[in-house]
């Protein structure tokens, strides 16, 4: 039994190669078959491309006739256009030049016109502007002389009165240098440094602002017993006015420190005596500012016045010292030379106070004059209207007159004593002869056609 199953096997195998065979066989005619339907299709898609393409052809070549058929009808068209664009624009470019020359003589025409007129309205307003510019040029030429003259008066004045002053500075130039020392040794006293601290502010103070214009000794806080040295009333409106409060300070010991270390040429000991004078320059603007200013009783800041230029000019060394003073503590520092102008700016703001007041009596006064300006007016209107109805009036009585006597010019007049007579006339109400001669005149010249229209 194991013989016949080799047997078998090569019998299924040789079966088996057998049924490959017989599907590869039908395989092959399958594609065989194909292959003679996909060139037959090719065959007649080729068939049916050379027919198009011959269609195309002939398609091709009656386009092309067409087109050259039809370029020539264009060709003609554009060359009738072409011409009778030229015409039109040969008789368009006369006609438009023809116009143009006319509009440029009516332009001419009304630019010569308008030419003249403006000519003639400038040189009268020439004339015009150039009478008015003599009168306001002679005007200001005598105000502006007499201006001149005045300043150049009070300047001589005032250069003589200088020049007199710096004669007897002069003089006591030996007197004052023989006293440094006295006033060194009285400068040694604070209460006595600031005495002349204070006499310099009140001197100031006399000469520059009105008087009453500040307070000295002023107590500023109501809850504090603290008294300002001066305190310079603001020029504002209104019953209440905030005060500048003033306090004059005189470290002469830290400013001579600091002199004597300068003059030695001890750097490290002007630098210890800027510091203190910076320290005690702060601390007196601390003071200031914590006692004298209280809003609104006084403004929002306060002076600080140092009696001499020289201690001015090294407080004002120190870098920043000035700026952080008058922005944390709101005082400003200020010396104999800063001081007048503030003072002299406060007293400008107390001239343009009075100006206003002034001000507002010429325009009350204005007012009421124009009002009765206004009320004469009226008058004259009414005086006018009725001189008017009284002048027509008399116009018409002449009118009569006139009338009546061309109507009797045929009659022979008699003498005046036997009209008077006759007609009972007051010899006093007799016209004058000049009178009579004036009607007789305006008789003589009234026109004809008036003589028809009175008739």
């Amino acid at each position: 039994m194991l013989t016949w199953l080799p047997l078998a096997a090569a019998v299924l195998a040789a079966i088996a190669a057998i049924a490959v065979l017989m599907l590869v066989l039908r395989q092959a005619a399958t594609l065989e078959r194909i292959r003679l339907v996909t060139e037959q299709a090719l065959a007649a898609q080729r068939a049916e491309g050379e027919t198009t393409r011959a269609a195309l052809r002939s398609a091709g070549a009656e386009q092309a006739e067409r087109l050259g058929t039809l370029r020539g009808a264009l060709d003609t068209a554009t060359e009738r256009l072409r011409t009778e664009l030229s015409r039109g624009q040969g008789e368009l470019r006369l006609v438009l030049n023809e116009a143009q020359q006319a509009a440029d003589a009516r332009i001419a025409a009304q630019f010569e016109t308008t030419r003249a007129m403006l000519e003639a309205k400038l040189r009268e307003m020439r004339e015009g502007n150039e009478a008015k510019l003599a009168a306001i040029q002679a005007s200001v030429n005598e105000q502006l002389h007499a201006a001149v003259e005045k300043q150049m008066t009070e300047s001589f004045a005032r250069v003589v009165d200088q020049f007199t002053a710096v004669q007897k500075a002069m003089g006591d130039v030996q007197a004052v240098t023989a006293q440094i020392g006295d006033i060194k040794r009285l400068f040694s006293n604070v209460k006595t440094r600031g005495g002349w601290g204070e006499a310099q502010v009140r001197a100031m103070l006399d000469d520059v602002l009105p008087p009453g214009a500040y307070l000295a000794n002023h107590k500023v806080r109501p809850d504090s017993d603290d008294l300002v040295e001066f305190a310079v009333v603001m020029p504002m409106r209104g019953e209440v006015r905030p005060v500048l409060p003033i306090d004059a300070k005189f470290p002469v010991e830290d400013f001579e420190r600091l002199l004597a270390a300068s003059e030695a040429g001890d750097l490290e000991g002007e630098r210890a005596a800027t510091r203190m004078l910076e320290r005690r320059v702060r601390d007196e603007a601390r003071k200031i500012a914590a006692k004298y200013i209280c809003p609104p009783v006084t403004v929002e800041f306060a002076v600080l016045y140092l009696p001499t230029d020289a201690l001015y000019a090294e407080v004002a060394r120190i870098p920043g010292l000035v700026d952080e003073i008058g922005r944390e503590c709101r005082v400003l520092v200020m010396g104999p030379t800063l001081f007048p102008a503030l003072l002299r700016t406060i007293h400008l703001g107390f001239v343009t106070l009075a100006l206003e007041q002034k001000a507002d009596q010429v325009r009350a006064l204005l007012g009421a004059t124009k009002g009765e300006m206004l009320k004469m007016d009226k008058v004259l209107t009414q005086l006018a209207r009725q001189a008017s109805t009284f002048s027509n009036t008399i116009e018409k009585a002449r009118v009569r007159t006139r009338a009546v006597d061309r109507k009797l010019r045929g009659v022979e007049a008699i003498d005046d004593d036997r009209a008077e007579a006759l007609l009972a006339l007051d010899p006093d109400a007799d016209l004058p002869r000049e009178a009579e001669a004036d009607v007789s005149a305006e008789e003589a010249d009234v026109p004809p056609e008036r003589e028809g229209l009175e008739a």
